[in-house]
């Protein structure tokens, strides 16, 4: 889509979303948008041969890691229907997260913990695991898509508004790090059964909110965030870390791991 038509999309949207939550708004403009090659092709036309597209979900979560991929697809193994994670079924998801690891010419997988989220706050703790991603490819990549930010690395790269629903190197990048992040979350649930995990990945549903109000943040709850510091009740402290010895004290493989794969 060119960029006159992205901006009547949007104007669009804002003029009809006067009786609906900014989040249905966006959903809307969404899914006026196309999901192409066009940013790919430029980067292949400048010289580029391992186009990545780099995307993170998890943001706006009050609970756990912000998980990113990136993603290098093969031109000889298209992937139809690739668009924005958040517009596709949990089961479609899963469906092409298994193409996309399949198919891909390289994938990779980082998270950054909410302690690390806390320190550095989400906007930083995001491009930080968004890099930790592009590191991890094998082969490298020798060009970025990211979804609306500029990553600190010396690759060229191109920081695209709403680039999940306008790349498809970026939608896969959204795919492969929702699935990721999802079954993360919900490993957490018979752990913490009280907020709800399973079905609300950690986002700030009624639910959630009143079990913060009612049992308090576990450790793994994003301190830093509003609705997390200012529940009444104090954190809650596993009692199986407290009974562990020093060396068997928990440590969470899924929040401080890099995970990555190729094929090649």
């Amino acid at each position: 889509m060119s960029k006159s038509n992205l901006k009547s999309a949007s104007s669009t949207t804002t003029s009809n979303a006067g009786s609906v939550s900014a989040s249905a708004a966006k959903l809307r403009l969404l899914k006026k948008l196309r999901c192409t090659l066009d940013f790919e092709k430029r980067a292949w036309a400048a010289g580029a041969e391992l186009v990545a597209g780099v995307d993170e979900v998890g943001r706006g979560s009050l609970f756990g890691p912000v998980v990113a991929a990136a993603v290098v697809l093969d031109l000889a193994h298209r992937i139809r229907g690739l668009r924005d994670s958040k517009l596709l079924t949990a089961e479609r998801r899963e469906e092409l997260a298994l193409l996309i690891r399949e198919k891909s010419i390289a994938w990779a997988v980082a998270a950054v913990d909410s302690a690390r989220i806390d320190q550095i706050n989400i906007y930083q703790a995001s491009r930080l695991a968004m890099l930790l991603a592009v590191e991890q490819l094998d082969p490298a990549a020798d060009h970025l898509l990211v979804d609306a930010v500029k990553l600190d690395c010396e690759l060229p790269q191109e920081s695209i508004i709403h680039g999940d629903a306008l790349s498809v190197s970026i939608a896969a990048a959204s795919i492969i790090a929702k699935v990721e992040r999802d079954r993360m979350i919900s490993a957490w649930d018979p752990v913490f059964p009280m907020y709800g995990l399973a079905s609300n990945k950690g986002y700030g549903t009624p639910h959630h909110l009143t079990a913060l109000r009612e049992h308090g943040p576990s450790p793994l709850h994003r301190q830093s965030f509003a609705p997390v510091w200012s529940a009444p009740v104090p954190q809650e402290v596993l009692g199986f870390m407290l009974d562990a010895k020093p060396e068997e004290n928990f440590n969470d493989n899924d929040e401080a791991r890099v995970a990555a794969t190729s094929k090649g």
